[in-house]
């Protein structure tokens, strides 16, 4: 599992611009399940998302695909973690 920190950069005024592209981007991560949350950095300015993902190389991909990433709106740093406990109901992110 990863934790995706996306911490506005340089060209954060032109974030209005782009969060069309953005929100869509996000959308598909949620429906392909590999975003399982996403959501704003409080007092940070960006954003978080955790994401389900055996492969590394795949979600570098993927991260490079945000228009936000792409146009220096924001820095991504990817964190990888392997969960050993959840909720019951989250079971299925242990590995």
């Amino acid at each position: 599992m990863f934790i995706i920190f996306l911490k506005f950069s340089e060209n954060k005024a032109m974030a209005a611009e782009f969060m069309e592209a953005h929100s869509a981007w996000i959308q598909q991560g949620v429906d392909d399940g590999i975003f399982l949350v996403v959501g704003s950095l409080k007092l940070q300015g960006g954003g978080c998302i955790v994401a389900h993902e055996n492969n590394r190389e795949l979600l570098e991909q993927r991260v490079n695909d945000d228009p936000f990433v792409q146009e220096n709106i924001v820095s991504a740093e990817i964190i990888e973690f392997t969960p050993s406990r959840a909720k019951k109901e989250l079971d299925f992110l242990i590995k």
